[in-house]
């Protein structure tokens, strides 16, 4: 018999708990798909303690992480404490110089760092695998990686933090507004105390930076994203998007431009009912991947918890086990290009425009006229309440336009003496 195949494990919390649960419930299927036993042999967290829902009085207790990649009776490290850099950056330094293999779900220190990391363990001749860093359970990073190897990829786009696609399913569900669904999210444990990282956009643009590099062969560039989140989505938004055809989600998108530059964006916009991203509700993630000659293919399912991150964490085991080490990014890192990044008002899509304002006498022309002098073309317009006391509701949807044509003409807009609020603009992503 082959033998084992020695993790080390940094982190038990939720998903390394999860991991635990895995390796021993499945150690015998697990064997039999990796060509060789896979055993646990040292574990790190914070409290050794802590009231825990697996055993893991078996393995060697390290009090510091760092030390599991010194150890000779380890081969893999599993990463799960988190953070962009601290303990878990200098865990991966120190595996990579220790020749261990990596595993991590730290999408934010790969987004940041990916491309170090990366030169390193190709240096090392070892692995830095990250299938839980993205998506969670749903298989992307294999899926674009091997599947998709010989494809030539336009595009990807997805939701990809289930945070805010429960926020936004629930305020389309229930009426209820944004900070009182974010509320009931924290209470029933899928936003965090500070869930500022998910609902600003920032945990999903992370995942997005991994998933273009591996799309476009180019470095990960998270500075070079543009991120919106979602909490200037009100329930009034939610109900046009309904009425309109269309259900509004936080999507990540990956494109690349006729002139090969390649815009990459975080943002609430309008998906329709019917598509494929329109029907994903609740916590669950999706992914689209529009490939030649493949055209789109969809992935989803859970992008986070317990069983679906700890199931791409041992898919990572396993592969490492049968002996893959891939590149990190799909190349060599010597291969991976420097982007021609394009800001996002180079895309060419509809707009769905919110305007609050006085209900007056030929506001409507006026803010006509201006769509019309930037080129910009209506293709249907609501008007909601007729009450001179009161400010009315006007939403325009536009044909496809140029994001910064839009833009002069909205400042425009912005200026009218009727305006009564910043509009609210939102991208229809028809293809989605």
């Amino acid at each position: 018999m082959s033998d084992p195949l020695r993790i080390g494990l940094a982190g038990l919390g939720t998903v390394g708990c999860g991991v635990v649960k895995i390796l021993q419930k499945q150690a015998e299927q697990i064997e039999q798909r990796a060509g060789r036993p896979v055993r646990i042999t040292a574990v790190s967290a914070r409290n050794k303690g802590a009231d825990r829902c697996v055993d893991v009085s078996a393995y060697d207790w390290v009090e510091d992480p760092v030390a599991l990649a010194l150890r000779d009776d380890v081969d893999v490290v599993v990463e799960l404490i988190g953070g962009e850099a601290g303990v878990a950056k200098d865990l991966a330094e120190a595996c990579f110089a220790n020749k261990k293999h990596f595993i991590t779900a730290n999408k934010a220190m790969l987004a940041h760092h990916g491309v170090a990391l990366a030169a390193a363990a190709e240096k090392a001749g070892v692995a830095l695998a990250y299938e839980a860093a993205v998506a969670g359970g749903i298989p992307v990073i294999k899926t674009m990686r091997e599947g998709l190897a010989g494809n030539d990829i336009i595009s990807v786009q997805g939701i990809l933090n289930g945070t805010c696609n429960y926020i936004l399913s629930t305020m389309r569900e229930t009426g209820r507004s944004f900070g009182d669904v974010l509320k009931e999210a924290q209470d029933k444990g899928y936003a965090e105390a500070d869930p500022s990282f998910d609902i600003g956009g920032v945990d999903a643009a992370h995942k997005l930076a991994i998933l273009t590099a591996l799309a476009f062969g180019v470095k990960p560039d998270f500075e070079a994203l543009s991120t919106e989140g979602i909490e200037s989505i009100t329930a009034q938004d939610i109900a046009f998007a309904t009425e309109l055809g269309y259900r509004i989600k936080l999507i990540g998108l990956a494109r690349k431009l006729d002139d090969d530059s390649i815009v990459q964006s975080v943002a609430p916009c309008f998906v329709p009912v019917k598509g494929a991203l329109g029907s994903v509700e609740g916590v669950f993630n999706a992914v689209l991947i529009d490939a030649d000659p493949l055209d789109t293919i969809v992935l989803e399912g859970r992008g986070a918890g317990e069983g679906p991150t700890a199931s791409a964490v041992v898919s990572d085991i396993i592969d490492i086990a049968a002996g893959s080490c891939l590149p990190c990014f799909g190349v060599p890192v010597a291969m991976l290009k420097e982007a021609q990044w394009a800001s996002a008002d180079a895309l060419t899509a509809g707009y769905y425009i919110r305007l609050q304002v006085d209900d007056k006498p030929g506001v409507i022309a006026t803010i006509s006229a201006a769509l019309r002098d930037h080129d910009i073309s209506i293709e249907s317009l609501i008007q909601r309440g007729h009450d001179d006391a009161s400010p009315v509701s006007v939403v325009i949807v536009t044909h496809d336009c140029k994001a910064g044509a839009l833009q002069k003409a909205l400042d425009a807009i912005a200026a009218l003496p009727a305006m009564l609020d910043k509009p609210c603009v939102l991208r229809i992503e028809e293809g989605s």
